[in-house]
């Protein structure tokens, strides 16, 4: 899949609407009870980059940007920012935000996620698309240094160590994240006269896997 590891312009997101989704399949049963299945264990998410347009300079960032993924054939990053840190927003990431992984002693590569829990439910999602620069990296409670401890893949969510941490000790992470997204169009319709009255262009976005 083509993919270009470019952030659509943070300040169009902002203001954009959206969310993740989900798939159930639901079977009603002839005494009135139900039975409820998915094909997918992960969520996807769909935006509207459209409400993020606030002047005719940016429809012509949008339009410049769309041409440049060619429509839907490459997909980009998105910040979604209702979403968008190892940890609640109000708050700054630290590396014991999230526990990635408990090592075996020998595995040097482990993989970003981000847990979600109410209740006694909770639900791990992959982070593919951490952002540079934000990272950080702890085992059994100690601040590890990138460069010096372990290295960031920004185009898959891996931690790569440069030694392998003790077994049995908790690998934690705290990071920014972009989501892998795609236009979900290959039009753009918009009017110079409906955009000055407060019309904006719908656009459509996806969330892919890489």
């Amino acid at each position: 899949m083509g993919f270009h590891e470019v952030r659509f312009p943070a300040k169009l997101s902002f203001g954009s609407i959206g969310g993740p989704e989900r798939r159930t399949d639901v079977v009603t049963l002839a005494n009135g009870f139900e039975e409820r299945n998915t094909p997918w264990a992960h969520s996807r998410r769909r935006y509207d980059a459209g409400l993020g347009m606030r002047s005719l300079d940016d429809v012509e960032t949008l339009i410049s940007f769309f041409e440049a993924r060619r429509g839907q054939l490459f997909g980009f990053r998105w910040k979604d920012w209702s979403d968008f840190k190892s940890c609640v927003p109000s708050k700054e990431v630290t590396y014991r935000d999230q526990v990635i992984a408990v090592a075996d002693g020998e595995s040097t590569v482990f993989a970003l996620r981000k847990v979600y829990v109410s209740g006694e439910a909770r639900y791990e999602r992959p982070i593919t698309k951490p952002v540079a620069g934000t990272v950080r990296v702890g085992v059994e409670g100690d601040e590890m240094f990138e460069g010096v401890h372990y290295e960031v893949n920004l185009e898959e969510g891996e931690i790569h160590f440069v030694t392998a941490p003790d077994k049995d000790r908790e690998v934690t992470a705290g990071f920014e994240f972009d989501v892998p997204v795609r236009f979900d169009t290959d039009r753009i319709q918009t009017s110079v006269a409906s955009f000055k009255a407060g019309d904006v262009p719908n656009v459509p976005v996806v969330e892919v896997r890489v």
